[in-house]
């Protein structure tokens, strides 16, 4: 790693990022308040809130050494889904930054353009060319802790003084950690002997949260953690204790039982309505309930634990505690308490409502597999969950409970050889059980295909006499199904009918309505020589939202280009009519040879004739392939930006008010020039627009990818289509790679290859 590359540093204005912070940061006042956290995203939380504001926070992230010797991430901000899904574990002998950083012992710092340079490939990801990484190894007194990985604003090289503070930071947030580890260690060690620095490989994965650790050594309770992801719950020693089992072979932690095997049939459906609401809101929660004791009689216990959810919204894990309340002489409660207090409720009905709850807020079709998967599936204590669609009369598979991990090849050999039992409950319209005592591996269905799973269920799904999907449901151990749990399958199987029924029309009318908008956009691009072109555009992928958004490529009758660039106010049919209308008559005004600012000011009036009250920003200019003579008109629109060697700057374009705002009203002509090899580009505000981020920040932070790119790419040999298609992607990944996105993205390139005619 080269430290001392020829950029230089950013300017005081240049160095600020999008999390401003108050007049009382410094490393000095972070160090103190990471010194007082009490896990690792409470660290993380105080780096990016406390710390230095050239640190952005995006793609930050906590790596913890397992049990295994494989770096776990532990905690995270502004991580995109498919990053969790690759980056989760990291190999130390690989080549992610992270394990650089580990195995070489120093900073490892990526600059913007080796992110996207370094990591071409699958295996390691494709970087952006847009950020700055640096991964700070956390080591102790020669024993590894784990690395922190943070997101730089820097557009240039990382100042020592910089680095020191990273270092810093990073060497505080070890110590820290460390010492919360070293709390854990000696408040699980027992008479059976468990290891003060950590497991060995080969043992189970020990429970994470340092906080959680020392509460259970102050209250004397058992712990328990469950992945969400994998569906791996683990329990330590006392939490064994806790409902009457023998702990493990030397009192570490190990997979635990069955819920299903242990919890009170009675209070088994309030349980798992309990978790249901935690699950669909997140944060700490609390259940009662009675534990069947061994040989009669029950015991009283108490959970209390928090519900951990990632960047989007979705719960990943939980950790909490369990207590005997006959042994600590806890108050009476009720069997299942996950928040305030509620009239009382039958347990399955409360179940119902609580699945109902969550998916009645599902819009999407995602969003319903979505809520099964994260919510409906643990609280049912399912170990999988395949949910299949009808399309065509065929069943075709729609979501998986894991997106990610070992088990994925599972579920799919899964989803095979239930096909026939899933069309076969479909087909009969009556769920489908598996029957006690029998063997799931020696058994077949009534269609004939053979179950693997010791229990299991499968729900056809139909709503409105029309049969939607089906659901195949399975658990980890052999479960007897009551007359009241297979009717509350059936109702679970008719709400999410209807949930399915109402996301895929609502998903028909969105597509409907983009693929409309898409159809008033250019097809292709016009082929004109002396100039290469390159488009994007993105629809909005929240609500019913469809922009008004347009960009257009025109050849003019006296053997200019003209580049056209809009945005219609609002986010519904009538702003893409409108839209539509715009293109239409703008297209007419510049080929009847009228210059830019006379074509805005003509289009300005056409749309206050429009039966509409909405306005419209635009930005139009003419390009002349021969000599590169530029002229352009802006009306409230994004200035273009001309990239040039390796700076990419704005256009110094005076702008008029928005089209259909003042009729009357002038647009200044702007004459300027576009040399060979210079490249140009427009956009719409939603290519920049977030809503964690200061507008000008975010368009400071394009410029400065444009630069990077400008900077790799350099003068161009021969056909520039491919570079020019692959910055379109780099400037729209970031945008991608949103979950959710309010504003529809336009986007035009334009290269200048050679003077017409050379």
């Amino acid at each position: 790693m080269d430290l001392t590359s020829p950029w230089l540093p950013p300017s005081e204005d240049e160095s600020r990022g999008p999390l401003t912070g108050s007049a009382t940061r410094s490393p000095m006042r972070c160090v103190r308040l990471l010194l007082n956290c009490s896990g690792a995203a409470e660290l993380l939380g105080t780096v990016l809130a406390e710390g230095p504001a050239w640190i952005t926070g995006e793609g930050s992230a906590v790596y913890l050494l397992d049990s295994a010797g494989m770096l776990r991430l532990t905690a995270s901000h502004g991580l995109p889904e498919w990053a969790h899904e690759r980056y989760g574990t990291v190999d130390p002998a690989g080549d992610l930054p992270a394990a650089m950083a580990l195995r070489l012992r120093r900073p490892y710092l990526l600059s913007p353009e080796r992110t996207s340079i370094d990591y071409p490939n699958r295996n390691s990801g494709m970087g952006t060319g847009m950020v700055a990484l640096v991964a700070l190894p956390m080591i102790v007194d020669d024993r590894p802790i784990g690395v922190l990985a943070l997101a730089l604003a820097h557009r240039g090289t990382v100042p020592r003084r910089d680095l020191d503070v990273l270092e810093t930071i990073g060497e505080a947030c070890a110590h820290r950690l460390s010492h919360l580890l070293d709390h854990v260690h000696a408040s699980t060690r027992a008479p059976e002997g468990v290891r003060t620095h950590g497991p060995a490989p080969g043992d189970p994965a020990p429970l994470a949260h340092p906080l959680l650790s020392l509460a259970v050594h102050a209250a004397g309770a058992g712990a328990f953690e469950r992945d969400l992801v994998t569906g791996e719950t683990f329990w330590d020693a006392q939490a064994y204790r806790v409902v009457g089992l023998p702990p493990p072979p030397g009192g570490s932690s190990a997979e635990a039982p069955d819920l299903s095997r242990i919890v009170h049939p009675e209070d088994l459906p309030d349980v798992q309505a309990g978790l249901a609401d935690a699950l669909a809101g997140g944060g700490p929660y609390r259940l009662a309930y009675r534990v069947l004791r061994r040989g009669g009689g029950v015991i009283r216990v108490r959970e209390s634990g928090e519900v951990m959810l990632d960047i989007h919204g979705r719960p990943v894990r939980i950790a909490g505690l369990l207590v005997d309340r006959d042994r600590t002489g806890a108050p009476e409660d009720r069997p299942a308490d996950a928040g305030p207090e509620s009239p009382a409720v039958g347990a399955r009905s409360a179940l119902l409502l609580a699945l109902t709850r969550t998916l009645s807020r599902a819009i999407t079709v995602r969003d319903v597999t979505t809520a099964v998967t994260d919510v409906a599936g643990p609280a049912l204590g399912a170990a999988s969950l395949i949910l299949d669609l009808v399309d065509e009369g065929r069943l075709l598979p729609v979501s998986h409970t894991v997106y990610g991990g070992p088990r994925r090849t599972e579920l799919n050999r899964l989803a095979d050889l239930s096909e026939g039992v899933m069309q076969h409950s479909l087909a009969r319209s009556t769920p489908l059980f598996s029957e006690p005592g029998r063997s799931a591996g020696s058994g077949t269905d009534g269609a004939g295909n053979p179950l693997t799973p010791p229990s299991w269920a499968v729900l056809p799904l139909i709503a409105s006499g029309r049969q939607v999907g089906s659901c195949l449901i399975t658990f980890a151990t052999e479960r007897a199904f009551s007359r009241d749990d297979r009717t509350l399958y059936s109702a679970f199987a008719g709400i999410l009918a209807q949930s399915l029924e109402r996301a895929r029309l609502y998903d028909t009318h969105h597509h409907r309505a983009t693929e409309l908008q898409r159809a008033m956009l250019p097809r292709t691009l016009p082929a004109i020589p002396g100039i290469t072109a390159a488009a994007r555009y993105l629809p909005s992928t929240e609500g019913m939202q469809i922009g008004g958004d347009w960009y257009d490529l025109i050849r003019l009758p006296d053997g200019k280009v003209g580049l056209v660039i809009g945005d219609v106010q609002g986010h519904n049919a009538e702003a893409t009519a409108v839209m539509g209308q715009l293109r239409s008559g703008l297209r007419a005004y510049a080929t009847d040879g009228h210059d830019p600012a006379a074509t805005l000011a003509r289009t300005s009036r056409l749309l206050a004739e429009l039966d509409t009250e909405l306005f419209a920003t635009c930005l139009y200019l003419t390009l002349d392939p021969a000599d590169g003579t530029l002229s352009a008109a802006r009306a409230g629109h994004p200035a273009p930006v001309r990239i040039t060697g390796a700076k990419a700057v704005e256009l110094d374009l005076p702008g008029g008010p928005p089209l259909g705002v003042d009729p009357g009203a002038p647009y200044r002509l702007t004459v300027d020039s576009l040399a060979v090899g210079e490249s140009l580009l427009v956009y719409t505000d939603g290519l920049v627009e977030d809503r964690e981020e200061d507008y000008d920040e975010s368009v400071h932070r394009m410029l400065g990818g444009l630069e990077l790119w400008a900077a790799r790419t350099g003068p161009v040999q021969g056909a520039v289509g491919p570079e020019l298609e692959r910055l379109a992607d780099l400037l729209t990944l970031n945008v991608t790679e949103r979950r959710s996105r309010p504003d529809d993205v336009a986007l035009l390139l334009l290269h200048r290859t050679a003077a017409a005619g050379a």
